[in-house]
């Protein structure tokens, strides 16, 4: 059951408390996945065992788990946002022996955040482009995330304005950056489109929000002239699921920006050393791509423009737009937006849901494994990294992948040496997880729930079995997937790249 939509007229009619349910679902996925003991699975509930609090809960649906109650004094008790994660605190403080001050600030705050989201949703208008549309849909996010919108704590005043699940869009302010003081990678001449800069200087793009965070760093380098204001883009920018990246229409052009903000499990600022290393890892993907006979295009990270003196700070990204890879009158859709529903989802609209996800493994999944086998490239193929584009009948025709800051590379990788590999076991891990656990299950539990009486499995199980590769071979008698532990993860500190894995069942091996 999904969390009830903007304009539902259920017991949730509140805004306060469509709020609470958008927020339960991926807290309760990650403490009912991460923790708890499966005890009964009903027709209407299903009952876990908190261990380390000695209570019993239980929810209703599967792929959205809403309506949280606890066992308490022989009576079943509804328990609202703020006490469930008063019991996540408790229950991972005794789990993991560990205590946590800051993440359950976080969950509230995340919560909050989504409140302001779907307040400033009743007063915007969608964008009428179907993949904006899509990029802008996601007011629960991250399906298993403890705090998936929350945004540094700060009022919402501060990040509103930029946030794609309020429909924003807004544009980019123009600097001008004295050449002395210019570092500029790869290629980055479609910034210079953006604008012009006077003689002495170079254009460098900023994200609003990206400057009011660091107004007092760069206080100095706006006096002494190292550094102008130039004003504005003259159209505007939108931005896309992930947050920090924005599209420009009227230039065909994605930008990365540098955030100073917690956003799920990381600061998403553009650390020097995966700048350093981005254009060896990109051109890595794209030696694979150009590799494969097929329809999937990668959005290359072609370069990044910023500041000496503020490496990090003003970094920006220049990522390729869709014009030029995508198929001739294809419309392209992210990934995660068909899990979370929207108006024109094309996955709820077919009316052949197998033969539509039949299509949809065929454009998705043979483009990574490819790229596995044949040059040791671990593409990070989870939802927000995806693009699914279909033709005039909704039926996927390409996939389209982004991302080379979290692409991963095996030993021996063509044209890589000295950039930091992963082995062959811990790359596979990662691939089943982005593709397999993150991507095609909650696509194929979408799917059914829309569609009942669909099984997706056997599609899934004969789309990998025409791979020769013996990992593949491996996934379908595999007992288990690995499931990343996010709550976990956060609970206890880990760095933000860290992963570690809890075994879930697979329902590959079902026969």
């Amino acid at each position: 059951m999904p969390p009830p939509a903007d304009d539902d007229a259920s017991t949730n009619d509140t805004l306060a408390g469509r709020a609470d349910a958008h927020a339960a679902v991926p807290l309760l996925n990650c403490l009912l996945r991460e923790v708890a003991e499966p005890l009964e699975y009903g027709d209407r509930h299903r009952t876990y065992r908190l261990t380390g609090v000695d209570r019993l809960l239980r929810v209703r649906g599967t792929r959205r788990p809403t309506e949280p109650e606890v066992f308490a004094a022989g009576a079943w008790h509804r328990i609202g946002h703020v006490e469930l994660v008063k019991l996540a605190a408790e229950e991972l403080r005794r789990h993991t022996g560990v205590s946590n001050h800051e993440l359950p600030g976080e969950m509230i705050d995340s919560r909050d955040a989504v409140a302001a989201l779907l307040a400033a949703r009743a007063r915007a208008t969608p964008p009428g482009d179907p993949y904006l549309r899509s990029e802008q849909s996601l007011v629960t996010g991250h399906t298993h995330h403890p705090a998936p919108k929350a945004r540094g704590g700060g009022p919402a005043a501060c990040w509103l304005p930029y946030a794609p699940e309020a429909y924003a869009r807004f544009p980019l302010t123009l600097l001008a950056l004295r050449e002395d003081t210019l570092v500029d990678e790869g290629d980055t001449t479609a910034l210079d489109r953006l604008g012009s800069a006077p003689p002495g200087y170079r254009l460098l793009p900023a994200h609003p929000w990206q400057l009011d965070l660091a107004s007092r760093d760069l206080a100095p380098a706006f006096a002494d002239g190292r550094l102008l204001r130039l004003g504005t883009t003259t159209s505007p920018v939108w931005p896309t699921a992930a947050i920090r990246t924005v599209y420009a229409p009227e230039h065909d052009l994605f930008c990365k920006f540098s955030l100073d903000v917690r956003i799920t499990n990381d600061i998403r600022r553009l650390w020097r050393h995966d700048l350093l290393r981005l254009r060896a890892t990109d051109a890595a993907v794209c030696r694979a791509f150009a590799a494969f006979d097929g329809t999937a295009a990668w959005l290359s990270d072609r370069g990044h423009r910023t500041a000496g003196f503020a490496y990090e700070q003003l970094a920006v990204v220049v990522r390729d737009g869709l014009r030029g890879r995508l198929l001739p009158g294809a419309t392209p859709y992210l990934a995660a937006a068909l899990v979370e529903g929207f108006d024109g989802n094309p996955l709820a609209a077919t009316g052949d849901p197998a033969a539509w996800w039949e299509a949809y493994l065929t454009q998705v999944v043979p483009p990574v494994l490819a790229a596995f086998a044949g040059h040791g490239v671990v593409l990070e193929a989870h939802l927000q990294n995806t693009l699914i584009a279909v033709d005039a009948t909704g039926t996927p025709v390409q996939a389209l992948f982004r991302d080379a800051e979290g692409v991963k590379l095996l030993p021996g990788a063509s044209g890589t040496a000295g950039l930091p590999e992963v082995s062959p076991e811990a790359g596979w891990e990662r691939l089943v997880y982005c593709l397999v656990v993150n991507h095609l299950t909650e696509i194929a539990a979408a799917l059914a729930e829309l569609h009942p009486g669909l099984d997706p499995w056997p599609a899934v199980r004969h789309e990998l079995a025409r791979h020769d590769l013996p990992e593949a071979a491996a996934l379908l008698t595999a007992p288990t997937l690995p499931g990343k532990t996010n709550l976990l993860l956060r609970w206890t500190g880990a760095d933000g790249a860290a992963a570690r894995y809890r075994p879930l069942p697979n329902p590959l091996a079902r026969g």
